[in-house]
């Protein structure tokens, strides 16, 4: 049976990291990254512990084993990773004062999984579980990814804005909670 929890185990937090492994860009085709999406950030293990002691990644888990994930990214990592510094540039430039936000870092479903209601499940999952004080999840997608677009946009995420950095297009999206 499919369970959403916050991840609280190494062991997780290494699953997240094989999972993220295969749908990095350079281990994808050009067809499965049309067809099924890809990931852009690549993390290490310290990193994604020291996001995951501020705020659990959500986890999909099936019989022990993590078949998806959505990372929880405070805005205190803003200067952590250098291909999303140009993200939290923007996102300060679009939000309200008054505007408490979660990043949701990368989200990610096993092959096998997909089209079967996990990534709109793990949403489900961090809007009840991220903590209180927020009031928006922002995140961000590469313009060319199509199948991550119109997932988000099923889910209720708006765009926020559109932009361009590092000859690559992005769109900032957000939903409220």
């Amino acid at each position: 049976m499919i369970c959403y929890e916050q991840a609280s185990t190494l062991a997780q937090l290494e699953e997240i990291l094989s999972l993220q492994q295969l749908n990095l860009p350079t281990n994808l085709t050009i067809k499965e990254k049309e067809q099924e999406g890809f990931l852009t950030v690549e993390h290490s293990l310290d990193f994604l512990k020291e996001m995951n002691d501020e705020c659990p990644h959500i986890i999909t888990v099936e019989y022990g084993k993590v078949v998806g994930y959505a990372l929880c990214m405070h805005p205190k990592f803003a200067n952590s990773i250098e291909v999303l510094k140009p993200m939290f540039y923007e996102i300060n430039k679009v939000v309200q004062n008054n505007c408490n936000y979660m990043v949701m870092g990368q989200i990610c479903v096993s092959k096998e999984y997909r089209g079967k209601g996990v990534f709109r499940g793990l949403y489900k999952a961090m809007k009840e579980k991220i903590p209180k004080g927020f009031d928006t999840i922002i995140t961000e997608v590469d313009a060319k990814n199509q199948r991550s677009l119109h997932a988000h946009k099923a889910v209720g995420f708006t765009e926020l804005k559109f932009y361009k950095a590092d000859n690559k297009e992005w769109l900032l999206l957000n939903l409220a909670l």
